[in-house]
């Protein structure tokens, strides 16, 4: 059998150097005698690849690709298949909301409103000075409440008239030297600055008694006989009543009757009502009696005379 010639893939057969013959050109090859196919060489081009092996042999990534958009497709339909939710009838509403009031136990008005204030109640103490090189005496403690986050805080009159030297602890027991700088003697008000306040200080939100009425919620806040702060809970007995203090035989007038317990030392703290605003200054107590205890009839300043006294606008 003839062999086959072996060709150069680079093209046709390339020309003679100049001078040479016609005859030393290569001639093309004699067709095959016989129908065999020719045998292919050792290094023959290999043939293409099947489709599947064209796709087993892309990288990684196009297969992550490929696993991704496959997900994606099966979520969105998971999604387009899967039931709208139905809606809960008024009923149902009703239901759960008594579920959970009968089963939750949610602060009371009272304790949100002392929540509210506390952070803006001092305990206000006020000292005389010692004799004979003693350390100095507590005279007298009362309460007060921050209206300005300077430092300015309300208290009676009473609390620091007498001191040598004032000092109030703040809610987070930063304790500072503070001093009057103002009075209103006649609604037994002092205003009081002090010297040291905590970064974070907040001041009380004060509200106009104009739609105070009797019946309404209020809590007295403040450190009656030193214990505080303490909170207790009653309600607006009356409105404009007048007073006559037993120490300073002024007589106040203007003033909110209340029943929520106060004995000496909430002298000088906050009335609220149940959102937690300030609406007077707790002044006094009445007490026909010696024992100087609460027997139900408080009495306290507007907050707007008090307000006026530390030198804010009116409401």
């Amino acid at each position: 059998m003839r062999k086959t010639a072996l060709y150069s893939r680079s093209g046709g057969p390339r020309e003679p150097p100049e001078g040479s013959g016609t005859g030393d050109r290569l001639q093309p090859p004699a067709a095959p005698v016989d129908s065999a196919p020719p045998t292919a060489p050792d290094n023959a081009a290999p043939a293409p690849p099947s489709r599947l092996r064209a796709a087993l042999a892309r990288p990684a990534s196009a297969w992550l690709a490929l696993g991704l958009a496959a997900l994606l497709l099966l979520a969105t339909l998971g999604l387009a298949l899967r039931p709208s939710p139905r809606p809960l009838s008024q009923a149902e509403l009703n239901a759960a909301v008594l579920h959970t009031l009968k089963h939750s136990v949610l602060p009371s008005p009272a304790a949100r409103a002392a929540a509210a204030i506390r952070p803006s109640v001092v305990r206000v103490m006020g000292y005389a000075a010692g004799r004979k090189g003693q350390d100095e005496v507590e005279q007298g403690v009362g309460s007060g409440v921050v209206v300005v986050d300077k430092g300015i805080i309300l208290t009676n009159l009473h609390v620091v008239r007498q001191a040598d030297t004032i000092r109030v602890v703040f809610s987070d027991g930063l304790e500072s030297p503070a001093t009057v700088i103002g009075a209103q003697p006649e609604n037994d008000l002092a205003v009081l600055q002090a010297q040291r306040i905590p970064d974070d200080l907040i001041a009380a939100t004060l509200r106009s008694t104009a739609d105070l009425a009797p019946g309404d919620e209020v809590v007295a806040v403040g450190f009656p006989f030193g214990i505080g702060p303490s909170v207790s809970a009653g309600v607006v007995s009356g409105l404009k009543r007048s007073f006559r203090s037993p120490d300073s035989k002024e007589r106040m007038t203007n003033l909110i009757q209340f029943d929520a317990a106060a004995n000496p030392g909430n002298s000088g703290g906050p009335l609220v009502t149940m959102d937690g605003e300030v609406v007077g200054v707790v002044t006094a107590i009445l007490n026909p009696t010696p024992a100087r205890t609460f027997i139900g009839i408080g009495f306290a300043v507007p907050i707007e005379n008090a307000a006026s006294a530390a030198g804010l606008p009116p409401f």
